[in-house]
């Protein structure tokens, strides 16, 4: 038996600039970190007791004899990637899914994690992300980027850029107590809507010159951003300031991305205290963040009430195995 733990990602600045449509041509980075919620996957070979072959547990249970029969896109595939068969895998969460958190990329990338673990073999950070981002992107023909992959994988608080030739993790090196400050002047509150990600990003195709100028502007914002944790002679604040200003981009890059509803509670908080946030992920729903100075965060807190209030803190992990039992596995014979 094998069980993956693999945090989810939060995306602070460049979000959509990980396209490959657009980094491609006009390269691309973000700032992002990883926090301390996980999805987990356990995954065992099925004993042949039953009259199916595989069993799969996620929002709903499947039970099939063919893979080809598995209705979940991401699960079919990477057992074909992998080459895997008759197994039970059961996926559990600390966050529900669709919510901006990458969340779909985690459980990706945790699969095939567990599935290597499975076959007694070992994966590194970049082979994980790698085919992680060729399950979604090519396999499942999901529309999205490249970020959420390399997140769960790597783990911490990194600039990620691409170009044509592919990607570079870069961790941001900021002191234990600027980067406990950042934390701590951070506000998470899930708004109560969920949304599938390539939904939203089918809907903000990058086929219009303004959108592609406004990921240009956005994608300027990250240099700065950097510039404001690294030097411990520029006031924090100014990150939250600066959050501010890429979620007033982010908003012109596609319809999808706001609603009237997540403006209103945007606003509330801004009027509260908060000098800056984001709705996280490709936009509709989800979690949103707020910057809020320590004295002004009870004012914020009361302001979002009717919102679910969630403490986290960052985490360095990345995806990993935290329960490795190895089992002798021999293939059925063909025809037996």
């Amino acid at each position: 038996m094998i069980i993956t733990k693999t945090p989810f990602r939060m995306s602070f600045f460049g979000g959509g600039t990980d396209m490959e449509s657009f980094f491609r041509e006009n390269g691309g980075s973000v700032i992002s970190t990883t926090f301390d919620k996980y999805c987990y996957v356990n995954v065992r070979h099925l004993p042949r007791f039953f009259d199916y072959s595989t069993e799969l547990s996620y929002s709903k249970t499947e039970r099939v004899t063919d893979v080809d029969d598995i209705q979940h896109p991401a699960i079919r595939n990477a057992m074909k990637l992998l080459d895997m068969h008759e197994i039970r895998l059961t996926y559990e969460a600390d966050l529900p899914a669709r919510s901006g958190l990458g969340t779909s990329s985690s459980f990706a990338v945790g699969m095939l994690n567990a599935f290597y673990a499975l076959k007694g073999k070992y994966a590194s950070k970049k082979q994980l992300a790698d085919e992680a981002i060729y399950l979604e992107r090519v396999m499942c023909n999901e529309a999205g980027g490249w970020q959420d992959q390399i997140a769960a994988s790597y783990g911490g608080f990194n600039r990620i850029n691409f170009n044509a030739e592919g990607y570079e993790v870069l961790p941001i090196i900021i002191s234990p107590e600027r980067k406990k400050t950042l934390s701590n002047n951070l506000l998470m509150f899930f708004t109560g809507f969920t949304r599938f990600s390539s939904d939203v990003q089918k809907t903000n195709k990058l086929d219009d010159n303004s959108k592609k100028n406004q990921l240009k502007q956005m994608l300027k914002l990250v240099d700065v951003a950097e510039s404001i944790l690294i030097d411990e002679l520029c006031d924090l604040d100014d990150f939250g300031r600066l959050l501010d200003q890429t979620w007033k981009l982010k908003k012109q890059t596609g319809s999808a991305v706001t609603t009237s509803h997540i403006d209103v509670l945007y606003e509330r908080g801004l009027k509260a205290g908060a000098l800056g946030g984001k709705l996280l992920g490709a936009g509709g729903g989800g979690f949103l963040v707020f910057y809020v100075q320590p004295d002004k965060q009870k004012d914020v807190r009361a302001a979002m009430k009717d919102l679910m209030y969630i403490p986290f803190e960052f985490e360095d992990g990345g995806t990993r195995v935290i329960h490795y039992s190895p089992e002798t596995y021999e293939p059925l014979e063909c025809g037996v």
